[in-house]
């Protein structure tokens, strides 16, 4: 970790970029939301904000990156290989990490890619309900060029309300390519959702 604390600081002594850190809850445990998720960029950013704050983090790749050449990399780097042909297995052993004791924060972009899309995947917010675990909203926000963690939010089940605190806290990032963000809304948030 101390390395990729020095990594991090380099990083942000060099950068453009500003960051902007939080106070994260005690257990070691948590969901990061990395949003607006526009560009590869994000993965370096949230790479470099993870690591200042000492952070052990996981995170969703499509398996693909996980091949040869440089799949022991993604691996090292923290990444779980995501197939999106079966995102309810995948929902299910996060679930099964969590519980079994498992300490990591587990960056989630529930975007799900960098275009324009229309909604969110809702798997993030049933991770978190199920687990109980906190979620911290990160960002990247070129039209200030900061990027951090903001307020950390504890789920209620109340998907309208809690998606509307989520839309307030990104109503002003932008992210790196701002033609490219989708706004946070989930396809129902009239109940709870268990699968996109």
């Amino acid at each position: 970790m101390r390395i990729q604390r020095a990594l991090a600081r380099a990083f942000w002594s060099v950068s453009r970029w500003r960051l902007r850190k939080a106070q994260l809850p005690d257990d070691g445990v948590g969901i990061l939301i990395g949003a607006p998720h526009t560009s590869n960029w994000d993965f370096i950013l949230m790479l470099a904000i993870a690591w200042a704050h000492g952070l052990k983090v996981r995170y969703l790749g499509k398996h693909s990156l996980f091949t040869p050449p440089f799949g022991w990399l993604m691996r090292a780097l923290g990444g779980i290989p995501v197939d999106r042909r079966n995102p309810q297995g995948l929902v299910d052993d996060l679930i099964g990490r969590v519980r079994a004791g498992e300490l990591f924060y587990l960056v989630i972009t529930p975007e799900g890619t960098r275009s324009k899309g229309e909604y969110w995947k809702s798997g993030f917010y049933r991770v978190a309900y199920e687990t109980g675990l906190p979620v911290t909203l990160g960002f990247v926000d070129r039209t200030t060029m900061t990027a951090g963690l903001g307020e950390t939010l504890r789920l209620t089940g109340d998907v309208a309300a809690d998606m509307d605190r989520v839309r307030a806290f990104y109503a002003d990032k932008a992210g790196f390519d701002p033609a490219r963000r989708t706004e946070p809304r989930l396809r129902d948030e009239s109940s709870m959702p268990t699968s996109d």
